[in-house]
């Protein structure tokens, strides 16, 4: 009798499918290292990496498809997600922090002011080679002696987000970028060609991917301070009154009138046979119906 072969279980791979470039990974003192950090517009967990020593910070976005493997060599990698790894302003993450500390007015120690008990790798951030460089673009310092404090300003914040909108509205002409009125703003997408672009359609379209790292309140004020009105979503019509379809049962209601009258439609009657149309041309006076003889006799009172 033959016996089935039993599976060894199948060990998890550490290993990614990467497209970085070949600054990211060639770094004379230590390798880059993957870190979970708070995402400056969702405040959720995001996947970012550090290299050269936490002087430069990378992006991590991943394309993942379902039932999607590679093959490398001879082995199968069974995580099918494709990673790409690209620069990315450390001062995008930063600015949280310093709009949760602005809110008491005062200046402080950036050290004291980066800090964060659910993602302790933020204060890795301070590494960078462009972060204490570039705070003051979003706040203001003060010096006392060898020590700078600081403090938020939504005005250097919104004008030096406006310049960021203003040169990706370069890159995108240069790069030929179609962002005109065939593109949905909601996802980018072309759906026609012969539409030319209007300068207010790339500053849209660079407000938007600028919004997809900050919050939503900054996004607003950010295009507000653009002088770009807010779209206004088109009316929609109520759709037709239907009963709804669900997988739970009806619950009865006090007032069964409410239910569809579509419900209850009549059938049409059905067609007699010649003996029912003959029978039915009888005639029926002094006869009793069938049913009369199963029926109990009523007893009389006797008086």
């Amino acid at each position: 009798m033959s016996t089935k072969k039993k599976r060894s279980p199948r060990a998890e791979s550490s290993s990614w499918v990467v497209i970085a470039a070949d600054d990211v990974t060639k770094t004379a003192t230590d390798e880059p290292t993957f870190v979970k950090l708070r995402n400056p517009a969702t405040g959720g967990a995001s996947l970012y990496l550090f290299g050269s020593c936490d002087a430069a910070l990378y992006e991590v976005k991943a394309f993942t498809e379902d039932y999607h493997s590679w093959f490398i060599g001879q082995t199968v990698q069974r995580d099918g997600r494709l990673l790409y790894i690209t620069p990315m302003d450390p001062l995008y993450l930063l600015l949280p922090y310093l709009q949760g500390a602005g809110a008491e007015g005062k200046f402080q120690p950036v050290e004291q002011v980066v800090k964060d008990e659910e993602f302790p790798g933020c204060t890795r951030l301070l590494s960078c080679t462009r972060s204490l460089a570039s705070l003051h673009h979003v706040a203001e310092e003060k010096e006392v002696g060898s020590l700078k404090f600081h403090r938020f300003s939504q005005e250097k914040t919104l004008e030096w987000l406006r310049k960021k909108v203003e040169r990706t509205v370069a890159a995108l002409r240069n790069s030929s970028v179609c962002v005109g009125g065939g593109v949905k703003s909601s996802t980018f997408i072309r759906v026609k060609q012969e539409e030319q672009a209007s300068d207010e359609d790339y500053l849209r379209y660079a407000h938007g991917l600028v919004s997809e790292y900050i919050n939503e309140e900054l996004s607003k004020d950010l295009l507000k301070h653009l002088q770009l009105p807010e779209l206004s979503s088109p009316k929609q019509e109520p759709p037709a009154k239907k009963r709804k379809l669900s997988d739970h049962p009806v619950e009865a209601q006090d007032d069964y009138t409410k239910f569809n009258s579509s419900d209850f439609t009549r059938k049409p009657p059905k067609k007699m046979t010649a003996a029912q149309k003959s029978l039915a041309k009888v005639d029926k006076t002094g006869m009793k119906s069938l049913s009369a003889f199963f029926s109990p006799k009523v007893k009389q009172e006797k008086n």
